[in-house]
């Protein structure tokens, strides 16, 4: 893990109420739990991330997790400029950095289920955070996300009482990259990223009612998969999540 002297650092769509449209089936049935959603703030320019990189290739083998890789964009200056690190990834760590209470950010930094952190690079470290996130679940919500008649994207939310407002947010991710690293901490590496986000948008905020957000055919490129998340506003826990791959 990188020393504490070591840290730096919507969506337009059309908003429908009701039923969807939809043909195919959803990413997972509706009565499941929900997968926990597991987000790792990594970089390949850090040379402690590649410990955690490799455990989250093993969470993405779980059917119930959904492991998301956040490439934060605070190590480019050292030498090597990751090609999947983003500002806005930065900014939901610094937002859990609030929300958690943090004196800093740092990476690798798995965040479980929003509610609990660790760097992640240790098996036995991963399952207790697993089960920690597990048991602080208040409230679970099971959405929906399908295809529609035109192959677009349906995200369902089923009517439910909350006792908060929650963000809705819409993920886009990729399986995996390999990347050759030519310089920085990292150099002469050959890195596997897996469920490499590319885009993190909210779609808008949910309070209970039965609503439905419609996408068109071309909001997901060719390959990518996609996913939801409907977290407590403000960064706060993760009540629900579904994923559904091309």
């Amino acid at each position: 893990m990188s020393s504490p002297g070591r840290f730096l650092f919507a969506l337009s769509v059309s908003f429908l109420a009701g039923a969807a449209d939809v043909a195919g089936q959803t990413s997972a049935p509706t009565a499941a739990s929900p997968p926990i959603v597991v987000e790792l703030f990594t970089s390949q320019g850090c040379s402690s991330c590649p410990a955690s990189d490799r455990q989250l290739g093993e969470l993405a083998k779980r059917p119930d997790v959904l492991p998301l890789s956040l490439h934060v964009d605070y190590w480019d200056y050292i030498g090597w400029k990751d090609p999947f690190a983003s500002a806005a990834n930065t900014e939901r760590q610094r937002g859990y950095a609030r929300t958690l209470k943090q004196r800093y950010v740092y990476t690798p930094e798995m965040v479980f289920g929003g509610v609990v952190h660790d760097p992640g690079s240790e098996p036995a470290k991963v399952g207790k955070m697993l089960r920690i996130a597990s048991e602080r679940a208040s409230q679970k919500i099971s959405p929906a996300l399908t295809r529609t008649a035109s192959n677009g994207i349906a995200v369902v939310m089923p009517e439910s009482r909350m006792a908060t407002p929650c963000d809705v947010w819409l993920v886009t991710f990729d399986a995996q990259h390999h990347t050759t690293v030519a310089r920085g901490e990292n150099k002469g590496a050959k890195l596997t990223n897996y469920n490499v986000v590319r885009s993190f948008e909210k779609l808008g905020t949910w309070n209970g009612e039965a609503t439905t957000w419609k996408l068109p055919a071309d909001r997901v490129s060719a390959g990518q998969s996609v996913a939801v998340v409907v977290q407590s506003e403000s960064f706060g826990p993760i009540v629900g999540a579904a994923r559904l791959d091309r």
